[in-house]
């Protein structure tokens, strides 16, 4: 047998054993693609690597940092590397929210697009109670009612529809032909003129058109920030700054309450500048979004290394630290091409429905997403002026209490900062929605209490302001960050296109006010307690944790068989919850499932073909 025929044949079976790992890891491991290379080997990669790619000028910096990559705990036996290297590498444990300046920027900009998304959807909370009458919605008894209720909520639901079936989906090309911030750019001019142009509307069906055009920027936005967001920032702290998508979201609700309260005491134009208001903070994003890094991963999806290290050099604090994270990822993405492939949009989106490792993304993202149509936010972001009126508000009290909720909303988002890369995404999840679900039903009840009693105003207000504080730090975040994690970057934004589509939906948006009627206040958030229950029971079953994973480490934990991954919730997490929280035994061990190890079987079924195979090379 030859040497070169031998050569191939070894390549063939390497990449078998990688692609069963991705595709069926039965064993739950997570695999470091570059342990077991020995460090002769390891260097010559690193620098066919500085060859190919134009970045020979930083050789130095790559092999440092391959070496740190290769063996992470071991970084201080590295004769290669400076004390002060070493220091910067011990920071990130010590001091992990010191970063450098550009990536806050990042940080900052994609907050922005939140606070838009955030006011977009409150224009029309405050609007609902004027627009109706001015385009002759009003409606009292009859069909007539009737099919005034389904324009009122066809139009609150406009842009969702629209982002749902044609914004997110915008998301995938726009991305492959203009980048991250290219696609920023083009929702941010979504989120400029029709938002204008809904003010000075003279039918219903004008300001349907208006909010459509709408939805397309808020779908194209809402599935590229969190990805931008995801991609640019490290593992260990990626959960708590992707989340500012909705710490700023509630802030951008926050800031709709107030200018809906403000501008209602203009009452003949008070809906206009409501639904018009939502411009302002669109102006930055547009305008700021080209001085941030382009996020580094997409430019090596393109092949443009020299420019991904330029951004990755500002991202990181360190020339080791970025040349370590590119150089890491680039190993991930070589097995990703191999294993899961590229190809065109409608093969892409085929694949994350029938490839193993991708249709667990597909499950996991979509059921956080539906899980946030399910739980009721959205009805309340809507239509709180509307709820707090018929619970006996007056139009100024209306509004002042959905200031409250929007308050509480932003105020209650701060945790999941601290929480969410160590409490876990899965785990907020399954702690908040029982308690949102209590929360709904005892306001529902409250709708029960007599209208003479004058507890039931202030009870009903008092248990969506508790629901607000449990969404805030779980359901509210944890969704848009989650599903921006788990897809591999070939199927990154079709993935994220559907994540946003299903969670965006409108279904709920448009039913609400026909609900409203036929199921009285309390039937309507009783039903919706009930959903709160169905989404727990999906998250506790479909959804893996994803917390301090790099994104391409995701990788291997979403190749693990989705029955094998119900089985231990079902067989080892729930006894040891019953044990440990309700019989309060101490003694209690849960039994993990991932194992986070350097070496795992298929590293060492690598590791061990490598050595056989250059064993027989040497013999031929």
């Amino acid at each position: 047998m030859s040497k070169s025929h031998l050569e191939k044949g070894s390549a063939q079976q390497l990449e078998t054993v990688q692609a069963l790992d991705l595709a069926h890891n039965l064993s739950a491991k997570i695999q470091n693609p570059l342990h077991g290379i020995p460090r002769n080997a390891l260097l010559e990669q690193v620098d066919h690597f500085c060859a190919t790619h134009d970045l020979e000028e930083h050789r130095a910096s790559f092999h440092q940092g391959a070496l740190v990559a290769q063996s992470p705990a071991d970084f201080e036996a590295l004769t290669e590397l400076s004390e002060e290297e070493k220091e910067a590498i011990r920071r990130e444990k010590t001091h992990k929210w010191s970063q450098p300046w550009p990536m806050y920027y990042t940080v900052i900009l994609c907050s922005i697009g939140a606070a838009v998304q955030g006011w977009d959807q409150t224009g029309s909370n405050g609007a609902n109670l004027s627009f109706p009458q001015e385009f002759g919605l009003h409606g009292n008894t009859g069909a007539r009612a009737e099919q005034d209720e389904w324009i009122i909520g066809l139009v609150n639901a406009a842009p969702y529809f629209a982002a749902a079936l044609m914004g997110t989906w915008l998301c995938d090309p726009i991305n492959n032909w203009l980048g991250r911030r290219g696609a920023i750019f083009v929702s941010a001019i979504f989120c400029v003129f029709p938002v204008i142009g809904q003010g000075l509307t003279q039918n219903w069906e004008q300001l349907f058109v208006c909010r459509l055009l709408l939805g397309l920027g808020m779908g194209m936005k809402a599935s590229t920030i969190p990805v931008f967001a995801a991609e640019n920032t490290p593992a260990a702290i990626r959960g708590g700054l992707v989340m500012s998508w909705q710490l700023w979201t509630a802030f951008g609700i926050f800031l709709g309450f107030a200018a809906n309260l403000v501008l209602y005491k203009i009452p003949e134009i008070a809906w206009r500048l409501q639904l018009g208001s939502a411009f302002i903070p669109a102006i930055p994003l547009l305008i700021g979004v080209f001085f941030v890094p382009e996020s580094p991963r997409w430019l090596m999806k393109k092949g443009k290394y020299p420019q991904a290290w330029a951004s990755f050099a500002r991202l990181r604090n360190t020339k080791l630290q970025a040349a370590r994270d590119m150089y890491y990822v680039h190993c991930q993405l070589e097995i990703e091409r191999k294993v899961i492939g590229e190809g065109s949009f409608f093969t892409r989106f085929r694949q994350i429905f029938v490839t193993p490792r991708l249709r667990r993304a597909t499950i996991a993202s979509g059921t956080v997403m539906l899980a946030q149509q399910m739980c009721g936010i959205n009805i309340i972001a809507f239509y709180s002026s509307t709820i707090f009126a018929e619970a006996g508000y007056s139009a100024r009290d209306a509004l002042l209490a959905s200031l409250g909720f929007g308050i509480v909303n932003f105020l209650f988002a701060f945790p999941a900062i601290w929480t969410i890369d160590t409490f876990g995404r899965r785990n907020l999840l399954l702690f908040t929605f029982p308690n949102m679900a209590w929360s709904l039903l005892a306001a529902g009840l409250c709708f029960l209490i007599d209208e003479g009693n004058s507890a039931r105003v202030p009870l009903i207000a008092l248990f969506i302001f508790v629901f607000a504080a449990w969404y805030s730090p779980g359901e509210g975040p944890v969704p848009f960050t989650y599903s921006a994690e788990v897809f591999p970057i070939s199927h990154r934004e079709v993935g994220m296109a559907w994540a946003v589509s299903i969670g965006w939906s409108g279904v709920l948006s448009i039913t609400f006010p026909r609900m409203l009627r036929a199921l009285t206040p309390a039937g309507s958030f009783g039903a919706y307690a009930g959903f709160n229950v169905i989404a727990f029971v999906a998250i506790f079953f479909l959804c893996p944790e994803t917390k301090q994973r790099t994104l391409e480490e995701l990788d291997y934990v979403f190749a693990v068989p989705m029955p094998k991954h119900a089985r231990y919730q079902l067989n080892e997490s729930l006894p040891y919850f019953f044990k440990r929280w309700i019989l309060m035994r101490k003694d209690a061990v849960l039994k993990p499932l991932y194992t986070f190890d350097e070496v795992d079987t298929t590293a060492n079924v690598i590791h061990q073909r490598t050595s056989s195979i250059t064993k027989q090379t040497e013999s031929a």
